[in-house]
């Protein structure tokens, strides 16, 4: 097979076409599994007391880690994660807003709906109020 017929049998989907792709994940996976092994076997093999301790970053340690944290913390970083896919929702969107013309506009906004929908539902129920 030369490189023309390879070229044009490359338009038709066929599994000889991800053959370079699968060699690349074979070496890149040989090569990870290659480094860690080399490095375990290479690497300084000296455990102290002082290495094997927790880090604690020179700050004495006191209480217990399992101590209830507000569930604040966590709705906020869902909420950034929702402004995110937003965000990441409206960049199509922008690139195409002329082809993709009315009906385009009507499902971007009944998005934006929803999204404001979900919004107001949570400052109601007071996942924003920080006095606790």
């Amino acid at each position: 097979m030369n490189f023309t017929q390879f070229l044009l049998d490359a338009s038709e989907n066929t599994a000889l076409n991800y053959f370079p792709i699968g060699v690349q994940l074979i070496f890149a996976a040989g090569f990870v599994a290659f480094m860690i092994g080399f490095s375990a076997i290479v690497g300084p093999k000296r455990k102290t007391k002082d290495k094997l301790a927790t880090f604690t970053s020179g700050i004495e340690s006191h209480g217990d880690a399992r101590q209830p944290m507000a569930i604040k913390y966590f709705l906020v970083a869902i909420l950034f994660v929702l402004f995110d896919v937003e965000v990441i929702f409206f960049y199509p969107y922008a690139i195409n807003f002329r082809a993709l013309g009315w009906d385009g506009f009507w499902s971007v906004l009944m998005f934006v709906a929803f999204f404001l929908v979900g919004f107001y539902y949570i400052i109601k129920k007071g996942a924003l109020t920080w006095e606790d």
